[in-house]
């Protein structure tokens, strides 16, 4: 199983320009991080900051805001986060659960996954 890509485009709230991204899909991610420098050329305001622990355990704090994003026919608002201008952008499990989508790592894709009301 190898890693999985995906292509999308963001934008402000307003929906003022798009940009195309291609990210790595990283369900262990709780949100979509941007390079932060992506984002303030978009217009993209931090609304917050958020903690968030990285792979080797320490803590961190980024600025976080709401992008308009556009994947797999869909155009709806994720939280993202202000990265590293440095990082690569990824792809984040909240924002696949708000385009009802999954990751399915034997084709290397996203599918539409039914969200859940139990």
């Amino acid at each position: 199983m190898g890693a999985i890509s995906a292509t999308f485009e963001i934008a402000n709230l307003a929906g003022e320009r798009f940009i195309d991204i291609t990210a790595l899909v990283d369900t262990g991610s709780t949100y979509t991080t941007i390079p932060a420098n992506m984002l303030i050329q978009l217009g993209v305001a931090p609304e917050g900051r958020r903690r968030f622990e990285l792979a080797d355990n320490s803590l961190v704090e980024y600025p976080v805001g709401q992008i308009r994003m556009r994947l797999e026919g869909q155009e709806l608002v994720v939280l993202a986060v202000f990265a590293a201008e440095d990082s690569d952008p990824l792809l984040g499990v909240t924002a696949l659960e708000t385009f009802g989508l999954g990751a399915d790592p034997i084709n290397q894709r996203l599918i539409p996954i039914p969200a859940l009301l139990k």
